[in-house]
Formats: C-alpha cells, sequence, structure tokens
C-alpha cells in the first residue's frame, strides 16, 4: 500500500496473489543469484514479494511511482491509524523479501534496486510503550498462525488451509534454507520456516461454481468421501492462480491431464482436492530435509469445516493430524505473541480427534504425487 505525505492511501493494497510483475521478477531473477538473495532475506525473486511489485510499479505507473511517500503493509496503516505511529515490525518486514537476516534490517542493495530510500519504509519496531500501555505492532500471518495453533516448538509443524495453504515449523535453527522454502522472522529467537500454494480453497470455489456443483457443504462432503476411479485417473497441476512452493513454477498455468467422456464433475472436484494435498505433500517433505521429521502436525484453516477433506490431506501426507479445535488460529496467535512477550502463561491450545491415514488410499497418494512431479517436469521441459 503507497500512502502520501499524509500517511492516507494513494494506491490500491497489492496482494501477494497479483502477479502482473512476473516479468520484473524474471529481470530479478537475471540481475542476482536468486539462490543467495533467498539465504540473505529468506524470500524468493517472484512476483509474490515486494521487489518485483514494486519495480513493476516503478516501470509501469511511473507518476504514481514517485508520488508515493511511504510503502506499508496494510496492518502497518491501520496500526498508525489507531495509534499514530508508524512501525514495521521485524516479522511483517521479513515477509517482503526487503529484509536481511543478518543485518535484522532492511536490506540496502535491495532498497536501490527498487528505486526506495530508507525512510520510505516505515521503522522496524515491534513494540510502542506509553505512560499507561505497551502495544505489539503486528506480525506476519503465518507467525500468528503457528503460534495460535500451537506450532511454535521443536518438531510441531503447522498446516494451514483457507484460500491458499502453507505448511511451516518455528525453529532456532539458522540452518541453510532448502531452494524453494522461505524463513520469516517470528521473534529475537525464533524463526519460521516452510512453504505455501497459492492454490486451495479458491481452486475449490472454482469447481463449485464453474462446474455448477451444489455449494452445499453436506452434498459436496458426499462427493469427496465417494471412492472413484475417474477421480484417481486424473492429474491436475494446481495453478490456477500462479503457483508458489515447492517449485514457484509461475510459468505454467493449471493443467487437467486424463479428461475422457467418463469424466464428470465430480471427479474433477476429488482430484483438483487431492492435487492440492500433493502439493503440501511435497512441501513438507522438502522442509523435514532441513528440521527433521515432524514429531507432530497440527491443521487449522477452513479446512476444518470439511472432515473428508482433512481425511484426504492425512492420506497424501500418509501422517497423523491434529486439528486444531479453534479455527482461527492466527486470531489466537496474535494474543499470544503479545501475551507471551508481557510474561503471560498462555494455556496449551486443544484439539479434535486425531485423523490416520488409510493405508491402502496412502499408497495411491504416494503413486498419484509421483504422476503429478513427473507431468511438471515435462511442461518444465518443454516451456520456453
Amino acid at each position: 500500500l503507497g500512502l502520501d505525505r499524509a500517511g492516507q492511501p494513494l494506491t490500491p493494497i497489492f496482494t501477494w496473489a497479483d502477479a502482473r510483475c512476473a516479468e520484473d521478477a524474471a529481470y530479478l531473477r537475471k540481475k542476482f543469484d536468486e539462490r543467495e538473495i533467498q539465504q540473505r532475506t529468506g524470500c524468493m525473486l517472484r512476483a509474490s514479494f515486494w521487489p518485483a511489485k514494486l519495480l513493476w510499479l516503478g516501470r509501469t505507473r511511473s507518476p504514481l511511482f514517485r508520488r508515493v511517500n511511504r510503502w506499508v503493509s496494510p496492518a502497518e496503516w491501520i496500526f498508525e491509524q489507531s495509534f499514530g505511529v508508524a512501525a514495521c515490525n521485524h516479522s511483517m518486514a521479513s515477509g517482503t523479501g526487503l529484509y536481511n537476516f543478518a543485518r535484522r534490517d532492511w536490506d540496502e542493495e535491495l532498497l536501490e534496486v527498487c528505486g526506495l530510500t530508507r525512510s520510505q519504509l516505515n521503522p522496524l519496531c515491534d513494540k510502542v510503550k506509553s505512560d499507561h500501555f505497551t502495544v505489539y505492532s503486528a506480525i506476519g500471518d503465518g507467525a500468528a498462525s503457528n503460534l495460535g495453533s500451537g506450532a511454535s516448538t521443536r518438531g510441531v509443524v503447522a498446516i494451514n488451509v483457507g484460500t491458499s495453504a502453507a505448511v511451516r515449523a518455528v525453529t532456532m535453527s539458522d540452518a541453510r534454507l532448502p531452494f524453494g522454502l522461505f524463513r520469516f522472522v517470528v521473534d529475537e529467537k525464533r524463526s519460521l520456516v516452510g512453504g505455501a500454494v497459492s492454490n486451495a480453497g479458491n481452486l475449490r470455489a472454482w469447481c463449485l461454481r464453474e462446474l455448477s456443483l451444489p455449494n452445499d457443504e453436506g452434498a459436496v462432503e458426499k462427493i469427496l468421501r465417494q471412492s472413484s476411479a475417474g477421480s484417481a485417473s486424473l492429474t491436475i497441476l494446481p495453478f490456477w492462480v500462479k503457483e508458489r512452493a515447492p517449485t514457484w513454477p509461475e510459468h505454467l498455468d493449471g493443467v487437467i491431464h486424463g479428461l475422457t467422456q467418463a469424466s464428470t464433475a465430480a471427479d474433477l472436484l476429488q482430484a483438483a482436492t487431492t492435487a492440492v494435498c500433493h502439493r503440501l505433500a511435497d512441501i513438507l517433505a522438502q522442509l523435514e530435509s532441513t528440521i527433521g521429521r515432524a514429531k507432530k502436525i497440527v491443521v487449522s484453516g477452513g479446512i476444518l469445516q470439511s472432515p473428508a477433506s482433512l481425511q484426504m490431506l492425512a492420506d497424501s501426507l500418509g501422517r497423523n493430524l491434529h486439528p486444531c479445535a479453534d479455527q482461527e488460529a492466527s486470531l489466537r496467535g496474535a494474543a499470544v505473541y503479545a501475551l507471551e512477550r508481557s510474561g503471560v502463561r498462555i494455556p496449551a491450545p486443544k484439539f479434535r480427534q486425531q485423523i490416520r491415514p488409510h493405508r491402502a488410499k496412502a499408497a495411491q497418494a504416494r503413486a498419484e504425487r509421483s504422476r503429478q512431479k513427473e507431468l511438471e517436469s515435462l511442461l518444465c521441459l518443454r516451456s520456453p
């Protein structure tokens, strides 16, 4: 969000899903070593992050870009309007792609490339004190989700599935990041490592809308619980919105392979749902290559409303899942962050009944994941 000198919005809010800057992301990957930048900032040089978006705005909307006095996240603007202080939490800053982990500061080289000065970003400040109270600036949604779901200790992985989805773990290690994953700040001692996919609940909504399926929870659950040979024969690359982790195939669009006259709308919904689960399984495997095998996997988000989807996720991962009792993990996590730092003891979150994978379905999922990877690899080889 770009602000004028009075601190009022000059631009619309540009979200991670806006991929119009893909060309500028490609330029950055040619200019820099993306692997080095990823280790330095915790972020990939991709359209999801600020550097590519700022370059795109400077290139395509130059008069507007020059008028912007400060660039902030929506949360920073709300904080400033509420408390009169311009502040950016280190956690929020680390999700921009402009944060230098080693220096715990804005990255000067990337600021220069984006045509910014330090004064055009808020000062890094995690809390503001007054005579009567302390206010903590907003943390990133991913960090809040892990804190709220109880995935804030070693060996616990959180999977959040809503409009998009992510697999994340809190770590105190600065081990080298596997290529394709991110690292964000939680607080002074802890980092958040993981990966996100762009397509999850939004793809489900597309299927219900465009395939004229009943938008009724009971009917959808019945479809997802049914075993279907037609669904199993489909291989889907769920890239309706430009995909992110683990492979960041921004040049590929969504693919449905294996359609026949016998394929049904229900088959497509089932296959799309499992395709998203397979992407999350790939991220988990990559994450565990650096943190070790997870002792516990907790799940939060809109997926909690769909027991059938939870079972499909367990089957794809081949792992036991612990669904959170509280669906709004991020809201709880924001409170946990502030209370922890205030010295308040936090009760452990509650969980629903554990979900175990079905052995036969897990074996089928491994074969489907293999086909999905093979299809993506073939298309990448043929792409310019």
